[in-house]
């Protein structure tokens, strides 16, 4: 190669000769290196030292434990392998089926994440699901710009994945519960299920759990997940300073001054103690902030566009409700995260429990983290948020919290049920419920139930 013992005569210029290597140092040598050599004739090109001395650096770096074919030494024969360097033509055919293979392989992915669109629901079985699984971790790293940077065809393998977890759960929720609940989070990330609403957390624990007994009241165990960390934008932080002042004004005066939601629970959790409170004020407090939060031009736009309500116009049909629209529960869905974030922290869309979209669910409901209390999920969330969207907004909604691991499903479009008939709502308090040890300490004692 290029020999640095041989003397040089000058070194302003600078002579490439070729040097057998001995065959017991066998080893390979990058072809575009080879190429380099060969392409400077022996004894005629002439390089400045500030040249060979870039090119040198540059071919060390490039080259610098690679194992690519080229100028081999692989038997006592020295051979030598070389190629043209720079060439006037580019490689069209290479360039071609490059693109060839990359347009395939686009088409194949299409057809992967396409395939179970259009079939029915009895076609998906969970044994495809698991196939769908194995398929996702046998997947290689190839050549391809599409497989290896955008990572496509495992990206269309989850499409097809989740599309047919949502067909099972539309043909048989049981059935689903049971395959999510078996293959996540191990291979299905929880994230990527089209709905958590009774998906357990890790692994399932069989054995019977002894019901939580205090001063003669039946709890509810606390969330033992980590704490999420909220991260509010400056829209989060504008749309809490406005709701809490609206708080204020709905509650007669109420305030706090403690900061952000800590603020605002503080709020909700003096008016629900007031004396004399109910239910029915807290849920009449919240959605009249709600509607004050939406201003008087929203909730008109939503019922007309969204809910199909028809506005005032001087004919029979005014007020008559010809929808929701089909559109009106997965936009919603869209649009939610957005502008409720403040209260609940960080949603995403998903699947709504009939395997039809229109679902949303809070990730770790930050109202429910931070209050640790149940009365305020039913009483200053759950229920007048429902109340708001059927009667103010013409659109159904069902709100189900999960007390275990602190995750709520919006589910838009759906009738919801009363509390009291709702199989997945525990009745009692929570554990380490601050409002309970504040009511228990009160006059009215620990029989008040504000929690049911």
């Amino acid at each position: 190669l290029i020999s640095p013992h041989k003397k040089i005569a000058s070194r302003k210029h600078l002579k490439f000769e070729r040097r057998e290597v001995p065959a017991t140092n066998q080893r390979q040598i990058p072809r575009p290196l080879a190429d380099v050599l060969h392409s400077i004739k022996v004894g005629t090109t002439k390089l400045s030292m500030k040249t060979f001395n870039s090119l040198s650096v540059l071919c060390v770096i490039a080259f610098s434990g690679r194992d690519v074919n080229g100028f081999t030494v692989g038997s006592p024969n020295v051979r030598t392998q070389t190629t043209k360097l720079f060439s006037s033509e580019p490689d069209v055919s290479a360039m071609g089926t490059r693109v060839v293979d990359e347009v395939k392989e686009v088409s194949e992915c299409v057809q992967l994440a396409s395939e179970y669109l259009f079939k029915p629901d009895d076609a998906v079985s969970a044994e495809d699901i698991v196939k769908v699984c194995d398929e996702i971790d046998a997947i290689q790293d190839g050549d391809l710009f599409v497989s290896q940077s955008l990572q496509l065809r495992k990206k269309a393998l989850e499409y097809k994945r989740y599309e047919m977890l949502a067909k099972l759960m539309r043909k048989d929720y049981d059935a689903y519960v049971a395959t999510a609940s078996f293959l996540s989070p191990s291979r299905i990330p929880r994230l990527q299920l089209p709905n958590v609403q009774d998906v357990p957390i890790g692994e399932q624990d069989d054995t019977p759990v002894s019901p939580i007994v205090e001063d003669g009241q039946t709890l509810v165990a606390d969330c033992e997940l980590e704490d999420m960390k909220f991260n509010d934008n400056l829209l989060d932080k504008t749309l809490l300073s406005i709701f809490r002042k609206l708080v204020v004004k709905n509650t007669g005066g109420v305030s706090s001054d403690k900061d952000g939601i800590e603020g605002l629970l503080d709020q909700g959790r003096t008016f629900m103690l007031q004396p004399g409170q109910t239910a029915e004020a807290q849920n009449k407090m919240v959605y009249d902030t709600l509607g004050d939060l939406m201003t008087p031009v929203l909730p008109p736009f939503y019922r007309i566009f969204m809910s199909g309500i028809v506005p005032k116009l001087g004919t029979d049909f005014d007020g008559k409700q010809i929808g929701p629209w089909f559109y009106a529960p997965w936009l919603t869905s869209f649009v939610t995260p957005t502008f409720f974030g403040f209260l609940v922290g960080p949603s995403y869309p998903n699947r709504r429990k009939d395997g039809q979209p229109g679902g949303l669910v809070v990730e770790k409901c930050k109202f429910l983290q931070e209050s640790g209390c149940k009365g305020l999920c039913l009483n200053q969330c759950k229920l007048p948020a429902q109340q708001f969207f059927q009667e103010e907004l013409g659109l159904p909604l069902t709100v189900s919290p999960n007390f275990v691991t602190q995750e709520c499903q919006w589910s838009f479009g759906e009738v919801p049920l009363p509390p009291e008939e709702d199989p997945s709502f525990p009745k009692g308090c929570l554990v380490g419920c601050e409002s309970r040890k504040l009511i228990s300490a009160s006059a009215e004692g620990p029989t008040a139930n504000l929690c049911n």
